[in-house]
């Protein structure tokens, strides 16, 4: 899946011109090209071929969404790595990328998603092997909380800009918000936030397990 995705949106950005997919703002007035919204699509198409292999693979609510997790993390990570073997790009891990268009664009360096994109396979993993009786415990509720807010902090680094631009200008003016610093300071506190919840409950398990 990661393949053909891959594929699309090199075809996609060849015939655009680059990687963005709306482009520069000339007036205040200029509308949303058809094109962000065939993008949307597929980002959605994606995502319900992504859930459908989580319900298959699970068989409790807890194991299918993590199995979803597990896809979505490879299927983020193996996108830009078949982008680099098609294109060659990224050229660095630090180029900025548009991320994601669902609910609003999610905008930063390639390699925020690609290490948000790990922390989300170990977590899935982790309740896939708890379904499957592995021995590891459900987490407390104080883990589950950091490992959700942490996730949240950094989608709202993602979408800072956009988030800014919604109230005085819309919709449009959130898609086509673009520029300014990433939040790094925001993206590291969610990332070890997350990540320090999920290594609690998987040392926890350790422990009971011992």
């Amino acid at each position: 899946m990661a393949y053909v995705e891959s594929a699309a949106v090199l075809y996609l950005r060849t015939i655009y011109g680059g990687v963005d997919p709306v482009g520069p703002r000339h007036t205040p007035f200029d509308p949303l090209p058809d094109f962000v919204w065939i993008e949307i699509g597929r980002e959605a198409a994606t995502l319900v071929m992504l859930a459908a292999v989580g319900y298959l693979a699970g068989t409790r609510l807890a194991g299918r969404i993590g199995a979803f997790a597990v896809a979505f993390g490879i299927w983020d990570i193996f996108y830009y790595v078949f982008l680099w073997l098609f294109a060659g790009w990224p050229t660095s891990p630090l180029a900025p990328d548009v991320l994601f268009l669902i609910p609003l664009p999610w905008w930063g360096p390639v390699l925020s998603p690609v290490l948000l994109a790990a922390l989300v396979v170990v977590a899935g993993a982790a309740a896939m092997a708890r379904e499957l009786g592995d021995g590891l415990p459900r987490p407390r509720r104080a883990d589950m909380i950091a490992i959700l807010a942490g996730g949240g902090l950094c989608l709202v680094a993602f979408m800072a800009n956009a988030l800014l631009a919604l109230p005085d200008g819309g919709i449009e003016a959130a898609y086509y918000s673009r520029g300014g610093p990433f939040p790094w300071p925001m993206y590291a506190l969610g990332m070890v936030l997350g990540g320090a919840g999920l290594l609690r409950s998987l040392t926890r398990a350790e422990k009971t397990a011992a």
